[in-house]
């Protein structure tokens, strides 16, 4: 594990440090950053596995830092620490590319926890498939999990991780209803109203990047969840 590098970035010095500390006791390499300029230049320098990121930040704030970050980099893993009040920041966080977020105060064990499941997911998907293995026809859609894409004649969209595995999930129940709390539960390991904001968001998405295709169709039954419809 001494191979994988995160970014720790908290305008808070006692936080800061103490985070660091115990992440570096995890085996984690960690450099920090304690504004959110100092947080675009560190990560424009450097390759990080995991990026966890304050919001009410120094400078330029963490949204703001997200939205630099997923302009060149759409796969690697944010969790935002948010204040417990403000449920708008949660909501905006996971909307704008965020994959998770953590209310303060925190658990160091529940950030650790949140930081291997991450890790684990984006670890799982290989950076490039030259044989283009695992590649599965969606209609007129040809859609490669293990290169986060998604190609429709000639066209290839490059996926987000939480995207890839939702198309995967609708895949595994084509034709049929998906209830939002199996989504949420399987995808995002929780089910809350913030994170089922941030499901209609991805589910929106998804509507419009198969939108070449009339004939698949992402169908919302009311109060219960969606099928993903698509015609042979």
């Amino acid at each position: 594990m001494n191979s994988i590098k995160l970014l720790l970035v908290e305008d808070d010095d006692a936080l800061r440090f103490i985070v660091k500390d115990n992440l570096e006791r995890s085996n984690y390499m960690v450099d920090t950053a304690e504004n959110g300029e100092q947080a675009i230049k560190m990560f424009e320098e450097n390759r990080y596995n995991l990026i966890i990121l304050d919001v009410m930040l120094p400078k330029i704030d963490g949204f703001k830092v997200a939205e630099h970050i997923r302009r060149f980099d759409e796969q690697t893993p944010i969790i935002f620490l948010t204040a417990r009040s403000m449920t708008e920041d949660k909501i905006t966080g996971l909307t704008i590319g965020g994959d998770d977020y953590i209310p303060k105060p925190f658990s160091l064990e529940e950030l650790l926890l949140k930081i291997k499941i991450f890790l684990k997911r984006s670890n799982s998907l290989p950076d490039e498939d030259p044989e283009q293995k695992g590649a599965e026809k969606i209609g007129r859609f040809i859609f490669l999990p293990e290169q986060l894409s998604l190609s429709v004649g000639g066209d290839t969209r490059k996926l987000t991780m939480k995207e890839t595995e939702l198309i995967k999930l609708l895949m595994q129940n084509k034709n049929k209803v998906l209830s939002r709390k199996e989504i949420l539960e399987t995808i995002w390991g929780s089910n809350d109203y913030f994170l089922g904001r941030s499901l209609d968001v991805f589910i929106s998405r998804l509507r419009k990047y198969f939108k070449p295709d009339p004939d698949i169709k992402i169908v919302n039954i009311h109060g219960i969840g969606f099928r993903f419809s698509v015609k042979k």
